[in-house]
């Protein structure tokens, strides 16, 4: 939404409000986003559910999590008045996955401040989102918050105790939004390289081809299913991805089968990147969510605009400090230092350089590449060799 052309963003959301979907999480701290749905909901804001997140700001133009509750509230102020409304929904305490801060925001600032707009009619519900069981199961038994967001989807099917929070919220009465339903696009990829863990190693990540075949539909039917599940937040970014999100209300009990797709995937995804910003603010201003998807992308198909759409960036693989403040904030273990170090190996020098580049990346991981490296090289010599002889 921050990319796309404002006409563009109020079609998709206006589309998305006429077809029946109702529920609007925004948590970009960018104002211009803010500003686009702002204008997509003039005359429709009573047919969405919004809501807003407590612990966003903005920092040198990145998205930046705070706790600050002067941040907060100047923050949710000018939400409120960029999206042109005199409420939110529900406000969510934003992105609390550490023991430590679950316990500096439910027992400080963060969560009196949403508890006093909710009071000043400014918030009719307060939620929370995490990444992480064990918090979420604590905020959801601890009677402060009426919503929870986690990420739900068939990569963690298997993950160990989460019956027990889905189960929690319903016993709490707890209305549970599902985020990351495709893991954050990789369940959407033909064929994608991807980290998980087994469960019996103590969630140590390992890195191994996977095969996906699974369809938004399918994805779609996999969370809703799922005991708890209240809503499912698919992210959008075109009118062609939301109305292949909207098939799911008419596609036939065949095309939202999943029991397949449930046994490919005994493991929890961890260690790649599903592009979700929270690794910013990044001190030397890399988007590196967008860094990620490019490099992540051109394993499958490297082309021209891969390559300019990378050197168009501000900020590239190249600028980074290795400071690993992002990676410290990243709730799925991505090493984003490698990642940036991979970008700056891709897509940094001549373009046919890059793809020489992309050529060797791709084929290193063979077995067979490097005996065949190596015979090259040797046959190589020995033809320089035999052509000097006969000088």
């Amino acid at each position: 939404m921050q990319i796309l052309p404002e006409k563009t963003v109020v079609s998709i959301v206006q589309e998305a409000l006429d077809n029946g979907i109702n529920y609007i999480d925004l948590y970009s701290a960018n104002p211009h986003v803010r500003d686009k749905i702002g204008l997509a909901l003039k005359g429709k804001r009573e047919k969405a559910i919004i809501a807003a997140h407590l612990g966003v700001s903005e920092k040198h133009g990145q998205y930046c999590r705070t706790r600050d509750e002067g941040e907060c509230s100047k923050f949710f102020m000018d939400f409120l008045s960029r999206l042109r409304t005199d409420w939110v929904d529900v406000l969510m305490l934003h992105f609390i996955d550490l023991e430590n801060d679950y316990e500096s925001v439910f027992n400080g600032g963060m969560l009196h401040l949403a508890q006093k707009y909710q009071s000043e009619g400014k918030a009719r519900f307060i939620g929370m989102s995490s990444h992480n069981l064990e918090v979420s199961l604590k905020a959801v038994k601890s009677g402060q918050i009426d919503v929870l967001m986690y990420p739900i989807n068939i990569t963690n099917s298997a993950m160990p105790d989460r019956e027990k929070l889905l189960y929690a919220c319903i016993t709490e009465g707890v209305g549970l939004v599902a985020m990351k339903p495709f893991a954050g696009g990789t369940l959407l990829q033909e064929s994608a390289e991807v980290f998980t863990d087994t469960l019996s190693s103590g969630w140590r990540s390992f890195h191994r081809k996977q095969a996906i075949s699974a369809t938004p539909i399918q994805c779609i039917s996999y969370v809703l299913s799922q005991a708890g599940v209240s809503s499912v937040v698919p992210g959008i970014k075109s009118a062609a991805e939301l109305r292949e999100t909207l098939r799911f209300l008419n596609a036939s009990s065949e095309e939202k089968s999943f029991d397949s797709l449930v046994e490919s995937f005994g493991r929890y995804l961890e260690g790649g990147c599903v592009y979700c910003g929270h690794c910013l603010p990044c001190p030397s201003s890399i988007d590196i969510a967008r860094v990620n998807r490019l490099v992540e992308t051109s394993k499958h198909v490297f082309t021209r605009d891969l390559y300019s759409e990378y050197n168009e960036l501000s900020a590239k693989g190249s600028d980074c400090i290795e400071c690993e403040a992002c990676m410290k904030r990243c709730p799925f273990n991505v090493d984003v230092i490698s990642k940036m170090k991979e970008a700056k190996r891709l897509f940094e020098g001549s373009r046919y350089k890059a793809w020489i580049r992309s050529l060797y990346w791709r084929f290193h991981k063979y077995q067979l590449f490097w005996p065949i490296l190596r015979a090259s090289r040797k046959y190589r010599m020995s033809f320089l060799n035999t052509g000097a002889t006969r000088k």
